[in-house]
């Protein structure tokens, strides 16, 4: 069960960072342009209107002269598919009316708010990410990236990517800070957060960084839109075998499945076949139940921010 609504902590700290935003362009995520879940919707439909007919990837390849890995990848959203690619489905498969197909292939054609920055490493989660009704996170390091203060976040990315340039170091911060915008939208998903006790007591960026960042999951906290529980040290073992992982819902108005996402040194996953997103629900079931509670919790980081300030 989610609890409340969240909205974005305030009064993060963070130190200004370059921008690459033109001037006249527009500061914050769109509402309206999600071209990755498009791009997958539309996949999803063909595959349905392709398995409707009894037919193959390898037969519908051999028919418009392609290969059998286009035609499954225009499926699954890999490959982003051309009008014509949709036209010519489109008559393979008897449909009468293609335009609503047209519409979403124009829709995953045209650029979220995320494609200005180059190396982001993230596709295609931040447009699930937008989307996505509901989210539940789980770490056992550092603060989920939605509510991290942007000094930490730098601090987190430097960290992992030592010799990152500096360019990218402030496209990606700044990017993470744009994803929370998502919370303060008209429709923000529901958000828990489900985190292992060390990520309060690890001092990433120093002292002043840390006492920022728990000041915002405090704030965040007071607001009572959203849920936070500490998996205690007195736990012992515990469910969650990933480091990080975080599971995303959409709505009924979209054709996306859940999906698990799980962040790596080298590569990023997604997960959602309903066999692997439901064992990562049972995992979330069982940190839930091992997790302090809502109030506890807040006491918890409420004692580690004091001795902060010691």
């Amino acid at each position: 069960m989610y609890l409340r609504r969240v909205a974005s902590a305030i009064g993060d700290g963070e130190r200004p960072f370059p921008s690459r935003r033109q001037p006249g362009q527009r500061a914050g995520p769109a509402d309206d342009a999600n071209p990755t879940v498009r791009q997958r919707e539309l996949g999803t439909r063909l595959r349905e209107l392709r398995t409707g007919l009894g037919l193959t990837v390898e037969q519908v390849g051999e028919e418009l002269l392609c290969s059998a890995t286009k035609i499954s990848r225009l499926e699954t959203g890999a490959r982003r598919a051309s009008l014509r690619d949709v036209r010519d489905l489109c008559r393979v498969y008897g449909v009468d009316d293609p335009s609503h197909l047209m519409d979403l292939a124009r829709q995953a054609r045209e650029p979220g708010w995320w494609s200005r920055f180059d190396d982001l490493r993230l596709n295609p989660y931040i447009g699930l990410e937008q989307e996505a009704v509901a989210i539940t996170s789980y770490s056992m390091y550092y603060i989920p990236s939605l509510l991290q203060t942007g000094d930490y976040a730098r601090s987190v990315i430097r960290g992992i990517e030592r010799k990152m340039d500096s360019r990218v170091l402030a496209d990606r911060v700044e990017a993470r800070l744009l994803r929370q915008r998502r919370l303060d939208a008209a429709s923000p998903p529901r958000y828990r957060v489900l985190a292992d006790e060390a990520v309060f007591h690890r001092q990433v960026g120093g002292i002043a960084v840390m006492r920022a960042q728990l000041d915002k999951i405090l704030a965040w906290t007071a607001l009572d839109r959203g849920s936070i529980q500490v998996i205690p040290f007195t736990v012992g073992a515990h469910a969650a075998a990933d480091s990080n992982f975080d599971l995303l819902e959409f709505g009924d108005n979209t054709r996306q499945a859940p999906v698990v996402y799980v962040e790596g040194l080298v590569t990023n996953q997604i997960f959602e076949r309903p066999g692997e997103v439901a064992r990562y629900r049972e995992a979330i079931e069982y940190l839930r139940d091992a997790a302090l509670s809502t109030a506890d919790s807040a006491a918890l980081i409420t004692d580690v921010r004091s001795k902060l300030s010691n």
